[in-house]
């Protein structure tokens, strides 16, 4: 395996499901040696998700790659002793649990850090450490909505729509791994010290929400849902084609919208003074796609996507996860990759992201079984025999 660049830091994941979890899973891409702490005998609840009955998830296979999984039980004393000692030995620490929860175990910052000076926190919650809401329990659904999403999803008219996805789960993952290479690089290059990053579910869904505040604040303009269209922006939206399936153009840049009109043949349309701008567009937003669906209709989405690519538009198929594992742009960019599990059964899972040049990501394998690396990680930290025995005798692991 090539060199990669978090290769030598040591990361404890603590929590479960996707926020921390799927912060742990970037971070072991890229070469971090990957600790995941889990209850003992039900281990992380998305080894359970989405999956037949009696058999492994196979989100687990993406979530836990590249992670040791160590059982700890962290309601009892002991189990809190060992990991507290695992801390100590470690440049990261990732917890998703409600505030006040790691405190209440001994594993509060401030003492960790005074022993381990260089420590960096990542600590993931539904309304952040801090303001009133700080003790609720938040979920990514409810973050979505809070942090403004929600409400300009969907049909205009009818109930907001959930996107298929934990967004708001994801997004704090990727906030979560950006302060932690921040303030592993002000460990290096500043002070020598750690420090605990705060993200709120709420907050990295906010932060994604363009520029609506000020809008709101200088136009008084709330932004409203506009199904498939992109309010503000024209033309951009999912037209019909023949066969009755949708797919999206991207018309919506100024020298762009001229092509598009010309493709369709509406020159008339791309010489009108008023749609020149984008402004002028999105007042005739209504008429522009009508114009544009009038064109798809008669048309397959291949002829279609032909003609845009060759006119220089912007567009493309809405994909299916079954047009996704058999494109070849996906495969010539090595995305779709094929693990061994411990059953000897193959698996395609997601690739690695960003693609780095030098020190690219990697993985093998799929998710471990609970428990698989407890011995090992505790004899590595000094754990004799005799004590891993009396562990297991107590439960604690």
């Amino acid at each position: 395996m090539n060199q990669r660049p978090l290769d030598g830091i040591r990361v404890i994941e603590m929590g479960s499901l996707i926020a921390g979890p799927f912060a742990g899973k970037t971070l072991g891409d890229f070469g971090a040696d990957v600790i995941k702490i889990e209850p003992p005998r039900q281990g992380d609840p998305l080894r359970s998700w989405r999956t037949d009955e009696g058999k492994t998830s196979m989100w687990w296979h993406v979530q836990a790659r590249n992670k040791k999984s160590v059982a700890i039980d962290l309601r009892k004393k002991e189990g809190q002793e060992i990991v507290r000692k695992l801390i100590l030995e470690a440049d990261v620490v990732i917890e998703n649990f409600r505030p006040g929860t790691m405190e209440k175990w001994g594993l509060d910052y401030e003492s960790l850090s005074r022993e381990n000076p260089g420590l960096v926190m990542l600590r993931i919650s539904g309304y952040g450490q801090t303001g009133p809401l700080r003790d609720r329990t938040g979920y990514g659904v409810v973050a979505e909505a809070m942090g403004g999403f929600r409400h300009i999803t969907g049909e205009p008219g009818k109930a907001p729509v959930r996107p298929g996805i934990s967004i708001g789960d994801s997004l704090s993952a990727l906030h979560g791994v950006i302060g932690i290479m921040m303030a592993l690089y002000n460990r290096v290059a500043n002070s020598g010290k750690g420090q605990v990053i705060d993200v709120a579910l709420y907050e990295s869904v906010f932060n994604m929400m363009e520029g609506a505040v000020p809008e709101y604040d200088r136009l008084g303009v709330t932004r409203e849902p506009a199904g498939s269209a992109l309010q503000g922006i024209a033309p951009t939206n999912a037209y019909p084609s023949k066969d009755g399936s949708y797919f999206l153009i991207a018309g919506n840049g100024d020298s762009i919208f001229p092509r598009l009109m010309g493709l369709i043949g509406r020159d008339d349309l791309a010489q009108e003074p008023a749609l020149a701008r984008n402004p002028g567009r999105v007042a005739n937003m209504a008429r522009i796609d009508e114009a544009i669906a009038q064109w798809s209709v008669q048309r397959s989405i291949d002829e279609a996507l032909d003609d845009l690519a060759k006119a220089g538009v912007p567009a493309g198929r809405i994909f299916t996860i079954k047009d996704i594992v058999e494109d070849e742009q996906y495969l010539a960019r090595d995305m779709i990759k094929e693990v061994t599990l411990d059953d000897g059964s193959a698996l395609k899972v997601p690739g690695v992201v960003p693609k780095l040049s030098a020190t690219p990501g990697s993985f093998e394998g799929g998710g471990p079984q609970l428990g698989q690396h407890t011995e090992q990680v505790l004899r590595e930290s000094g754990f004799s025999d005799d004590q891993i025995a009396q562990l297991k005798q107590l439960e604690v692991i």
